[in-house]
């Protein structure tokens, strides 16, 4: 996994803020914890990441 992953991760971890931001703003709850879930998602995304970053030096 490369930059592009990391972009890929942080582009998705943005994404679902901003899909948790209209849920809540309009009160969809379902759209508002799948956002919530989108940036869990990228969170283990990139903290994998920073883990082989970390092995390898």
């Amino acid at each position: 996994m490369g930059i592009d992953d990391k972009i890929s991760n942080a582009s998705e971890e943005a994404a679902g803020k901003l899909k948790e931001g209209t849920g809540r703003a309009t009160h969809d709850e379902r759209l508002e914890a799948e956002g919530r879930g989108d940036q869990a998602s990228a969170n283990v995304k990139q903290a994998g990441e920073k883990i082989k970053d970390a092995l390898k030096s």
